[in-house]
């Protein structure tokens, strides 16, 4: 299951904060890009242990996809 942690002040998903990737949480570093998309927000982040991961949340399901890249 593909969980991301979020900070939501004004709007849910402001910043993405730490997630969870084939079982294991990995804190977020560093938002290296972020996009607003009709429907999404897209995240690049980078990891406290470096890994990259580019993060979708689609608001009309309601879910995160998570792709290491």
């Amino acid at each position: 299951m593909e969980i991301v942690e979020c900070r939501s002040d004004t709007e849910y998903a402001e910043r993405p904060l730490s997630l969870i990737w084939q079982g294991q949480r990995h804190e977020i570093a560093e938002i290296i890009a972020r996009w607003r998309g009709p429907g999404d927000k897209g995240f690049r982040v980078k990891t406290v242990d470096g890994q990259a991961f580019e993060l979708t949340y689609q608001e009309f399901s309601d879910d995160w996809h998570v792709q290491p890249i």
